[in-house]
């Protein structure tokens, strides 16, 4: 009996491992990439996928306007074209500065 089940064992345990070192991990870094899109804002400094370095400038459902620092010019590309974020907006920052602090004020009021 169990040698019959052993074929059918073989194959399960061949896709659970397939399934767990190549379809999980690529889902993730899909699931990460399209966060990073669609958490784009004006003022983060973006890579697209051609390599054009630039300026978020304005942001729409499906496309994003980049300013070049040369002569400041600006390029409309799809969301899908960003390949990078380098740095993300004044604003961005500042606001996650003030939640880190706000964060670690929490911390130390609860550990009194």
């Amino acid at each position: 009996m169990p040698q019959e089940y052993s074929g059918i064992i073989m194959l399960v345990i061949f896709f659970a491992i397939m399934y767990f070192t190549m379809i999980r991990p690529q889902k993730k870094r899909e699931k990460e990439t399209k966060a990073m899109r669609d958490s784009l804002s004006t003022g983060d400094e973006v890579i697209t996928i051609g390599g054009i370095h630039g300026k978020v400038v304005k942001v729409n459902d499906e496309l994003v306007t980049i300013e070049m620092p040369f002569a400041k010019q600006r390029i409309e590309f799809s969301k899908w074209a960003i390949g990078s974020v380098i740095k993300k907006g004044k604003e961005k920052v500042a606001q996650e500065a003030v939640e880190e602090i706000e964060e670690t004020v929490d911390d130390k009021e609860e550990d009194k």
